[in-house]
């Protein structure tokens, strides 16, 4: 085997909530995993079933809504 698996991870995140949380975990310069994308939403009340089931038919290996 070449190297780690590494899973491909998609967040779907409430602005007001959990985006401005990782925002602001930017600014104090703290680092997470590069394989997490993070996807901001005005409201996660607002995600379709059907986007996180298009996440995974893109290759992600996991999906979360954060809100």
């Amino acid at each position: 085997m070449a190297g780690a698996y590494e899973p491909k991870v998609i967040g779907f995140c409430c602005h007001y909530c959990a985006y401005s949380a990782a925002d602001l975990a930017g600014s104090m310069r703290l680092e997470y995993a590069p394989n997490v994308r993070i996807v901001k939403l005005m409201c996660t009340g607002t995600v379709d079933t059907l986007h996180l089931l298009k996440a995974f038919e893109d290759g992600a290996d996991a999906v979360f809504v954060a809100g």
